[in-house]
């Protein structure tokens, strides 16, 4: 989704370990732009802006405009990483985006309701598919996909043909792909399923026993008659 976020850069010459130490000594962070028939160009933008937007609704689906030396262009995070113990942005990926071409992203799912396979037959919702992926122009990417789970009984699922797609947005994913069921508590079904096998249980075992010992004994009561 276009948004009206812009987020300023500058243009860095150098790279390397040493450069990204200055880089965040100043606040900033590492990035690079490609994309759209031109060369990559290193900047250095804002990490709170950049964390800003991946934490945003859209997340990294966010188009926003990136402005180097008065220049703006549409763009996307593409990729990024973090450090895994201080956890500040060590880098970013950004490409550019031409509004007129469709392009594929993958948009997160998320449910509402409460399945009535929960509420009413003890069931478990699962989750399936966090995200699917959709091809659309780069207006119409929706932030999310929002599944109502509230019919769902067990042995019921919502797959993602089920999906309302807007605009220019079309399916990607495999339209039987499932993105949530409710199924039967494992726990549940093996105690339901243990409990008639225990009382259709013949009581034979005892009279077997007993049968025994009284085989057992009689050779000692014939030697006690002698």
């Amino acid at each position: 989704m276009k948004s009206e976020i812009v987020v300023s850069a500058e243009p860095r010459d150098t790279r390397g370990k040493n450069e990204a130490r200055r880089l965040r000594a100043r606040g900033l962070a590492p990035a690079v732009v490609y994309g759209a028939g031109t060369d990559p160009v290193a900047l250095a933008v804002n990490p709170k802006e950049v964390n800003k937007i991946l934490h945003g609704g859209a997340g990294s689906n966010t188009i926003f405009n990136i402005t180097v030396n008065g220049a703006s262009s549409p763009v996307m995070i593409v990729d990024w990483q973090y450090d895994p113990i201080k956890e500040y942005l060590l880098h970013v990926d950004l490409k550019r985006i031409d509004m007129t071409q469709r392009i594929t992203v993958k948009v997160p799912v998320t449910v509402t309701g409460v399945a009535r396979g929960v509420k009413e037959q003890g069931g478990l919702l699962e989750l399936v598919a966090r995200e699917v992926e959709i091809e659309c122009l780069p207006a119409d990417i929706p932030d999310q996909f929002v599944v109502d789970v509230t019919n769902l009984t067990i042995g019921q699922n919502y797959r993602a043909n089920e999906l309302q797609m807007t605009g220019s947005a079309k399916l990607v994913s495999a339209a039987d792909s499932v993105i949530a069921h409710v199924v039967t508590i494992k726990g549940t079904e093996e105690t339901e399923a243990a409990a008639p096998a225990a009382a259709a249980a013949p009581a034979e075992p005892e009279v077997i026993k007993k049968g025994k010992k009284e085989e057992e004994a009689a050779p000692e009561e014939k030697g006690k008659k002698k």
